[in-house]
């Protein structure tokens, strides 16, 4: 059986301020969206075919980069969409037959640094309950603001979500074929709208999302540390 990982890959460089979208910029020598891509079809465990949606206007820079470093691991590049619902949605209708396809993971292309540890505990739940969804506890405390007032919330019953978020794949492909909602904010809450439950297994504080320079930094001194 094969297993399949989408990363998506959307960004604009827009809040980072880059000149180039931010799953371009370097870190540890290589493109971002290259670092993320090895993590899955080099996994330690059950490599994945890796499926990238990118817009379409940065596939040309995208091969260009290709070329320029060397990058031969295998991907396949589709179109991405309005939204992430459509980029997902969009790679997902690229698999064709899912008969010897078990699993689908879909991750953030500007989270380079989520391990073979990690990854496969996402995979291991998902074979046995349809569903993994990482997630961290909440360092800060937290508040709801409602207009101008605001109240303070139990962090120790809230977690942070990460990715990748891995589910059968025949439930996930189920799920995507339900109309687009603005509410939708991950794959988790598309699944769970056909009235399907998630579970959560143990994040990776490390794994970051790249949105800012800081973001950047941070990866760059975590990436030292393990290659140290």
């Amino acid at each position: 059986m094969r297993t399949i990982a989408i990363i998506v890959a959307g960004g604009s460089g827009t809040r980072f301020g880059a000149q180039v979208p931010k799953q371009f910029l370097e870190l540890g020598g290589i493109p971002i969206l290259m670092r993320t891509i090895r993590a899955f079809a080099e996994n330690g465990g059950v490599p994945f075919d890796v499926i990238v949606t990118l817009p379409a206007g940065q596939m040309d820079l995208w091969q260009a980069l290709c070329g320029q470093y060397g990058f031969t691991v295998p991907h396949r590049v589709v179109p991405g969409g309005e939204t992430r619902w459509h980029s997902v949605k969009n790679a997902l209708d690229s698999i064709g037959n899912l008969d010897d396809v078990d699993v689908i993971a879909v991750h953030d292309g500007v989270r380079p640094l989520a391990t073979s540890s990690l990854i496969n505990r996402c995979l291991t739940a998902a074979r046995q309950s349809g569903s993994a969804i990482p997630v961290v506890m909440l360092n800060d405390s937290v508040r709801q603001v409602v207009g101008a007032m605001s109240h303070a919330l139990d962090r120790s019953s809230l977690r942070a979500v990460q990715t990748p978020q891995a589910f059968d794949a025949r439930l996930l492909v189920a799920a995507y074929r339900q109309p687009f909602d603005p509410t939708f904010t991950d794959d988790a809450s598309v699944v769970e709208r056909q009235g399907c439950n998630v579970t959560l297994v143990e994040g990776d504080p490390q794994n970051l999302k790249i949105t800012r320079p800081m973001d950047l930094a941070l990866a760059e001194y975590l990436l030292a540390q393990d290659n140290a």
